[in-house]
């Protein structure tokens, strides 16, 4: 199974994953609550020598903070409204629990089993919250997929760039970041190849600009349609006949502009809104990314007309 970005699917938990799951989430919480426990009991004695009135208080509002700000920040994200500063109030208060611990003992190995003892809570409470924003991200589509490490290794300054175009045009989709990173590619030998070594400043100052968006197709590609609707094709002069005829991939790369949008009309029928993107639609026709793009917004645009059109007649 794929998803609609061509993607491969997560496959689903067998029943035994998913009691090794259930067995799993058990022990781990646990091994929290000891972790809890521990701190509590450690930072309460500290706190009785500190001169603290209520000594309880303070592990209590310390380690409960923890994963009260966790979920307020995943609330924040599940609900829209993201804020960014509210993700590191659990590390801080982490690293002063981790400190209390320390300060707690009164030798080497004491200070460091007290300061072990609540990273188990704290490393629950992270991982638990990585598994519930990666779902949100996956279901909203706004999660950025990552860039292998190896090619930050083979390719960095490269690779760089092509995060940076990631990060600036809110590309989530690694795969659509390469093809768009392949057409900028031939773009560019497209122009050098037209224009000589000074092709910079020789290239219109609107291809350029399309050029650094990745939005440039390169010339040998077929011309994207222009408009929703099929477009009058021109009259051509009649070819003469020729002994051989012309391949099946030949004539399916020949493909016309209204060719193209007929067909992605027939194969996304049965599609949803959300399901329509260019990378779907590339994989499904076959076609260029700069087509696909186009086509992706031709059919978005049809639909919105079409549901308010239906709008208007049951008004």
């Amino acid at each position: 199974m794929t998803t609609t970005d061509g993607r491969p699917d997560v496959p689903p938990l067998s029943k035994g994953e998913r009691v090794l799951l259930g067995a799993v989430a058990v022990l781990a919480a646990g091994v929290g609550g000891l972790g809890l426990a521990s701190s509590f009991e450690a930072v309460s004695d500290a706190g009785a020598r500190w001169g603290f009135a209520s000594p309880w208080m303070l592990p209590v509002g310390i380690d409960t903070a923890i994963p009260v700000f966790t979920a307020a920040f995943l609330l924040l994200i599940r609900t829209d409204m993201p804020l960014g500063w509210v993700r590191f109030v659990p590390w801080g208060l982490t690293g002063v629990t981790c400190w209390l611990n320390v300060a707690a003992g009164h030798s080497l190995s004491a200070k460091l089993a007290h300061g072990t003892m609540p990273l188990l809570w704290v490393v629950l409470s992270e991982v638990a919250a990585h598994v519930y924003a990666s779902r949100i991200g996956a279901v909203t589509g706004r999660r950025m997929e990552k860039i292998r490490r190896s090619r930050w290794l083979l390719a960095f300054p490269s690779t760089f760039a092509l995060w940076r175009r990631m990060t600036l045009w809110e590309i989530t989709s690694y795969s659509e970041a390469l093809g768009r990173e392949r057409e900028r590619q031939l773009a560019r030998a497209d122009l050098r190849e037209r224009h000589g070594r000074r092709w910079r400043s020789k290239t219109p100052r609107r291809e350029r600009v399309l050029l650094k968006l990745g939005e440039l197709s390169p010339a040998s590609e077929e011309p994207p349609p222009a408009a929703p609707q099929p477009p009058e094709l021109p009259k051509a002069e009649t070819p003469k006949p020729s002994r051989k005829r012309p391949s099946k991939a030949k004539a399916k790369a020949q493909r016309t502009p209204a060719e193209l949008l007929a067909e992605a009309r027939e194969v996304t029928a049965d599609w949803a809104d959300d399901a329509i993107n260019a990378e779907a639609i590339r994989t499904a026709l076959r076609c260029s990314a700069a087509n696909s793009r186009v086509l992706r917004d031709a059919l978005l645009t049809e639909r919105a007309e079409a549901a308010g059109v239906a709008e208007g007649v049951a008004a």
